[in-house]
């Protein structure tokens, strides 16, 4: 398919993966983009056309009277950890979301729906697979707010591709997205006051660049792919190398005080960016195989996991 032939929504249009995107897509031969946001967005681009609109809303007459071809759903509200019952609605209001810009995309009739989730659906466990393919069950806690939230979320995309075959469903299960203006949960952790982990520990993180990212995309928008697809950086870098970039910040503690201490600074109010279910991403390794998105599309990263971090670190400590 022709670029110029393209119309490309992107809801959280004004967020960092959502505004990243979009800069790339400018130097593209597309007929239009179209954001989607409540936000002022915080770049300026050409060639866009945007809205301050919520999608808890119905947006199928944006998206028909822009003719939009595919549509890549960021649009997202955030996690505070404060407690359960605020994270299961934060959970609930994001599935909410998904489902009405599913009928609105369905309504407009576009050809191709991207779903950005998350190598969390795995879960973070001792018996993981390493690498994971997409053919690995979906284990995550319904503790872990976030990661079950994508769990849930691909249920109902898998639903919805299966009800109408007619529209492209993609789905990315990507590992952390950072770059020079990344906001991302896990480094949220990492640069806390005191963030902990856990002795006896060294496990292997995948990172993926801001800027592969949207290269990613753009070959997913020529292509009108469809299905289920882990996404990555090539390479790993281990937490004893990040504990080194950040001046070893990270303190490591047994086990058996690592948890008990998180369960009670979170009752006493003391913290509420770390849970104790983040600590097992921090102890046991989610490493996804990327062999099914190489062969389907010929990707290839131009940044490692080690150069996307340094790109990350060398922009919030210096």
């Amino acid at each position: 398919m022709e670029n110029d032939n393209q119309v490309v929504a992107v809801t959280g249009a004004s967020g960092y993966l959502g505004s990243r995107l979009l800069l790339h897509l400018e130097d593209q031969d597309l007929e239009k983009m179209v954001g989607i946001d409540t936000k002022a967005p915080p770049l300026p681009i050409h060639n866009i056309v945007r809205y301050r609109v919520d999608v808890k809303d119905s947006i199928e007459d944006i998206l028909r009277n822009h003719r939009v071809t595919t549509l890549i759903h960021l649009a997202s509200s955030r996690y505070a950890n404060n407690n359960r019952r605020e994270s299961r609605d934060v959970r609930d209001s994001n599935l909410e979301l998904l489902k009405n810009v599913l009928q609105s995309s369905y309504a407009a009739q576009i050809n191709q729906i991207i779903y950005i989730s998350s190598h969390t659906v795995y879960g973070a466990r001792s018996d993981n697979p390493i690498p994971l393919t997409e053919k690995a069950p979906l284990l995550v806690s319904e503790d872990f707010a976030y990661g079950y939230e994508q769990f849930l979320a691909d249920q109902t995309l898998d639903t919805f591709a299966e009800d109408h075959p007619q529209i492209k469903v993609a789905i990315l299960r990507c590992c952390p997205v950072l770059g020079p203006s990344a906001s991302n949960r896990l480094f949220n952790l990492f640069m806390q006051s005191h963030p902990l982990a856990i002795s006896g520990f060294n496990p292997a993180f995948q990172f993926l660049h801001e800027d592969d990212f949207a290269k990613l995309l753009m070959i997913f928008i020529d292509k009108e792919l469809f299905g289920v697809f882990n996404a990555a950086g090539s390479g790993v870098v281990f937490l004893n190398e990040i504990r080194e970039m950040i001046s070893h910040r990270i303190m490591k503690v047994p086990s058996y005080l690592a948890y008990p201490i998180f369960t009670l600074s979170r009752l006493l109010g003391i913290q509420t960016v770390q849970t104790a279910m983040d600590l097992d991403f921090l102890r046991y390794p989610t490493i996804l195989s990327i062999g099914k998105l190489e062969y389907t599309t010929g990707y290839r990263p131009n940044y490692n996991s080690l150069e996307t971090l340094r790109s990350f670190t060398n922009s919030v400590l210096y």
